[in-house]
């Protein structure tokens, strides 16, 4: 085919783009670099990535540190490199001290994002890590220290984080209470208010409050859980949140598709974070944590990092009402 205006043919422009891009691109024999000129990245084992059970961490308190795990969880804090994906972007990330909340909002801040994060005021210590991190990759922090059980503090730390970051476009409802009880006689009234207040009832009060400030192109996140699918018998107020989380992320993404706001879930499996140490599991268990996964041992929260960058990326436009499991071979979905 030939171009009216200026006869020259589209065969002709491809073939010479082609070739130009070629050209650029070269193989270099002698070093083995490609078209971008830098080696090979390593293939890595993920069986031997990370540690493997058994492990000698001491239980914590609720609502525990990852400071004083035993080994350290990876969240990410050398590892992850961005590359300018949430450029501008502003982020409010629930729990954001420890766990995959701290994984998420240090590769947000490497991406390029402004980001707040909301823990219990018990978690300063954890927090202020991560607000240095934060800094060091040049990006505004905001630090929201209060109890999500309260739906008034739930308004007021997202008109913070409003205000603070100069508006809102990325919610990460991941804060979580997982506390294990070994029979249903256990778990209290007290308890079960609690996990539910914490995971269901804030999470609906946030996005509640946070939705009048997000404009179209927004994404909300839920950090849902394996337990959604395949609950655990001593998990049984936790896993109930978590398969209503998976709930409310379907149904949410279908209500706010036409106005241009993605809600997706990420759906770990067993991850080395402070939910475990400070009672959500036994201590007989946790020795062997992750050992019965297809990899034979748990996640970090560094592994999760990417899929909460990649839902919350305008690249990823056509996400919606997804949940993205990493459970190491053995979870749904």
């Amino acid at each position: 085919m030939t171009d009216d205006n200026n006869g020259v043919s589209r065969r002709t422009v491809m073939s010479g783009a082609a070739a130009g891009l070629a050209a650029a691109g070269l193989t270099d024999a002698a070093t083995g670099q490609g078209m971008t000129g830098t080696a090979p990245a390593a293939l890595v084992d993920p069986t031997t990535k990370y540690p493997r059970p058994p492990f000698k961490t001491a239980m914590q308190p609720f609502p525990g540190l990852a400071s004083k795990m035993t080994p350290r969880p990876d969240h990410g804090e050398i590892s992850y490199k961005g590359s300018g994906r949430l450029n501008g972007r502003r982020a409010l990330v629930t729990g954001g001290d420890s766990g995959m909340g701290r994984a998420a909002a240090i590769a947000f801040a490497r991406e390029g994002a402004d980001v707040a994060i909301s823990y219990l005021p018990a978690e300063e210590s954890d927090a202020r890590e991560v607000a240095d991190l934060i800094r060091q990759a040049g990006r505004k922090v905001v630090l929201l220290p209060g109890d999500i059980r309260d739906e008034k503090w739930c308004r007021t730390l997202v008109d913070r984080a409003v205000k603070e970051l100069g508006g809102l476009d990325i919610l990460v409802n991941n804060a979580g209470r997982q506390q294990q009880r070994q029979s249903l006689a256990e778990l209290t009234s007290d308890d079960f208010d609690a996990t539910m207040k914490t995971n269901i009832y804030a999470t609906f009060w946030i996005t509640k409050a946070a939705l009048p400030h997000m404009p179209a192109g927004s994404a909300i996140i839920q950090t849902t859980s394996e337990q959604a699918y395949n609950p655990s018998e001593n998990l049984v107020d936790y896993a109930m949140t978590k398969a209503a989380m998976m709930n409310f992320t379907k149904s949410l993404a279908k209500q706010l598709g036409p106005k241009g706001i993605r809600v997706n879930g990420v759906a770990p499996g067993p991850i080395w974070t402070p939910l475990q140490v400070a009672g959500g599991a036994t201590a007989e268990k946790l020795q062997q944590f992750g050992g019965d996964t297809s990899l034979g041992r748990p996640g970090q929260p560094a592994e999760l990092g990417s899929i909460y960058v990649q839902l919350a990326a305008s690249d990823a436009s056509f996400a919606t009402g997804q949940v993205y499991g990493a459970a190491g071979g053995t979870g749904q979905p």
